[in-house]
């Protein structure tokens, strides 16, 4: 596996390329996968996380081949990534993810649901007024830390709600194409320390993600030393 640090070129803005990439959130999506694609059928075995650095985009990528290089938009620095875990050890770790729970209707059709919403929604059922109601941000805390708690265990670690900060909740929606329904999925940013308690398991969580839309810059856990 490789971990990349993919930075904008600081003279990008200067190419039609810049302006191809950063038409839209879609457009974007489609040319990261493409740095990380050999051929048009290839399927995700990456994953990545889009941030900034002094006020320029920034990705971090773990793939399982190396990003291209040939884009006049971006710096791209690539090292083997293979890391090793133990039981017990403590990690400092950051991640974005898609906090959803997963229900069926009375068809059972399958449905996906913003766990922080769906809270929102149970106080509002609940005929709590909103004076009475948690602040957003109790909710996402809460709500954040309740469903990462539930996958800690089969990804191979372990969490303590006293060492975990849940916060950047944001919906998101964008166009695919010429597709009339929208693209929508939120995200948390969770940051904090975690145990290992498996190691096998924790490893194939750095590989593989935690949660759905990890194809839109989800899931990517990014851990160090502590």
């Amino acid at each position: 596996m490789y971990f990349s640090q993919i930075l904008l070129q600081e003279d990008a803005p200067h190419s039609l390329e810049f302006w191809n990439v950063f038409r839209n959130p879609y457009t974007l999506h489609e040319h990261i996968w493409r740095l990380f694609s050999d051929h048009p059928n290839r399927n995700r075995d990456f994953l990545y996380r889009l941030d900034k650095k002094a006020n320029r985009p920034i990705i971090h990528s773990v793939s399982a081949r190396k990003p291209n290089v040939g884009s006049k938009v971006w710096q791209i620095e690539t090292k083997q990534y293979e890391p090793k875990f133990k039981v017990d050890m403590h990690l400092a770790f950051t991640l974005r993810a898609n906090p959803v729970r997963t229900k069926r209707d009375n068809k059972n059709r399958q449905h996906r649901h913003d766990v922080v919403m769906e809270a929102k929604m149970r106080l509002k059922e609940q005929g709590i007024s909103k004076d009475y109601r948690k602040s957003l941000a109790i909710m996402v805390q809460e709500e954040g830390y309740n469903w990462l708690s539930t996958r800690a265990e089969r990804c191979g670690f372990s969490i303590n709600q006293d060492h975990i900060r849940v916060d950047g909740y944001q919906q998101h929606k964008f166009f695919k194409g010429r597709m009339k329904k929208p693209v929508r999925f939120s995200t948390l940013d969770f940051t904090g320390i975690l145990t290992v308690s498996d190691s096998e398991s924790f490893l194939e969580t750095i590989f593989l993600g935690i949660g759905p839309a990890k194809g839109f810059g989800c899931g990517m856990i990014m851990v160090k030393r502590t």
